[in-house]
C-alpha cells in the first residue's frame, strides 16, 4: 500500500502565515499561554514545538491506557483555563469527547488524517483495552508521514496561541521536527527491508499497528481482534489462531505490556513462538522516549523479532536531532 505523502516545510509556512495573519495579537508581556495536549504521543509533539514559550500540561502519562482514562478534578481544572486542547480523536481517548464542542479543542489526527484515509486500518478492530474505536485505528502516529501532518496541525493551532515575537521560532521548529520524523520514515523503510521477505508479518493482540504494517508492506495478524469475540480465548479460536500464525512465517509473538498476559502465554505455548521479550508500545510514548524514540523503539523491535537487522547508530542520530529541537 502506498505511504502517505511527507509533510514539507513549505506546506507549513503556509499554514502558519494564515494563522498568524487570522490571530489576535499576543502581548510578550501577557502571561504565558497555557496548552493542554492529553493523550497519544500529543504531549511531546507540542512540547517540541513550543519549547519555552507557552505551558504544556500532559493529562496521560507514558504507560497509562487512554482507552480506560477518566479525567480528574485537576485535568478539568487545567481544561478550563487552557488557551489551546489537543486530544488525538477517533475515540483513542472516549472521555475526551465529554469535552468537544469548543473552539478551542482539536482532534489533531482527525484533522491531520482525513476520515476518508482510514477506511482501510480498521475493519475489524473491535476492541482495543475493553473500549471500542468505531470505525477508525486511532493510533496513527505509528506511520512517521502521519505524526509530521499531525506536526503541522498543532503548529497551525498554536500560532495565534503564542506571541508574534516567536512566530519565526515555531515556524523554524515545526520544519525541522517535520523533517527528522520524514527521516524516520525512510530510516524505518531500510530497517523493515532487511526482514526476509516470507518473515514480514507482525503478529500482536490487537490492532494498533495498521498504520505501521500498511506504510512497510507488513501483513498484521491481530490475534485477539480477529479470531475472538470480546477477547475471550475459547478452544476453537486458540486452533483457529495456532492455525494461522504457524503458517504466517512468524518468529515471535508481540506483547504490548510486561509481565505478559496469561492468554499470551498460552498462544505462545499453542503455536510453539516465543513471546517477544521487548514490548510494542501502542497506545503512546515508551517510558522515558521521545515520539522519535518510541518509533525507532517499536520499529527495531518488530525487525530484530522478525529476523531483520536495526541500525541503531542512525536511529541514535534521528533522536539526538529531535531532541536538539528548540
Amino acid at each position: 500500500m502506498a505511504s502517505a505523502r511527507p509533510i514539507t516545510p513549505s506546506a507549513i509556512n503556509a499554514l502558519l502565515v494564515l494563522a498568524t495573519i487570522s490571530a489576535t495579537p499576543v502581548s510578550a508581556q501577557a502571561s504565558q499561554p497555557t496548552v493542554v495536549a492529553i493523550d497519544g504521543v500529543l504531549c511531546d509533539l507540542t512540547r517540541t514545538l513550543v519549547a519555552s514559550d507557552a505551558k504544556v500540561v500532559c493529562l496521560i502519562q507514558p504507560g497509562s491506557d487512554p482507552h480506560n482514562y477518566r479525567l480528574k478534578p485537576s485535568d478539568r481544572q487545567a481544561l478550563s483555563s487552557a488557551s489551546l486542547v489537543l486530544h488525538n480523536g477517533y475515540n483513542l481517548t472516549p472521555s475526551a469527547n465529554k469535552i468537544s464542542g469548543s473552539t478551542k479543542v482539536v482532534a489533531v489526527a482527525e484533522k491531520a488524517i482525513p476520515t476518508t484515509d482510514h477506511a482501510n486500518h480498521d475493519n475489524g478492530h473491535a476492541e482495543h483495552g475493553g473500549h471500542d474505536h468505531d470505525e477508525s485505528d486511532p493510533h496513527v502516529w505509528h506511520d512517521p508521514a502521519n505524526s509530521a501532518a499531525m506536526v503541522t496541525v498543532i503548529a497551525e493551532r498554536l500560532a495565534p496561541v503564542l506571541p508574534s515575537t516567536q512566530q519565526s521560532a515555531l515556524t523554524a521548529r515545526a520544519a525541522e521536527a517535520i523533517n527528522v520524523l520524514n527521516r524516520v520514515g525512510d530510516w524505518g523503510g531500510k530497517q523493515f527491508a532487511t526482514i526476509p521477505e516470507n518473515q514480514r508479518v507482525l503478529v500482536s493482540e490487537h490492532k494498533a499497528y495498521s498504520y505501521l504494517t500498511n506504510r512497510y508492506g507488513l501483513r498484521q495478524i491481530t490475534m485477539l481482534d480477529s479470531f475472538t469475540t470480546g477477547g475471550v480465548l475459547r478452544p476453537s479460536s486458540l486452533r483457529t489462531i495456532t492455525a494461522e500464525v504457524q503458517g504466517s512465517g512468524a518468529q515471535t509473538l508481540f506483547p504490548e505490556s510486561l509481565p505478559v498476559s496469561k492468554t499470551l502465554r498460552r498462544i505462545s505455548r499453542s503455536t510453539g513462538l516465543p513471546v517477544n521479550g521487548t514490548p510494542l508500545f501502542a497506545d503512546g510514548l515508551a517510558p522515558d522516549r521521545s515520539t522519535v524514540g518510541t518509533a525507532t523503539l517499536n520499529i527495531c523491535t518488530v525487525v530484530q523479532g522478525q529476523g531483520g537487522q536495526c541500525d541503531q547508530a542512525a536511529a541514535d542520530e534521528l533522536m539526538a536531532r529531535w531532541s536538539a529541537i528548540r
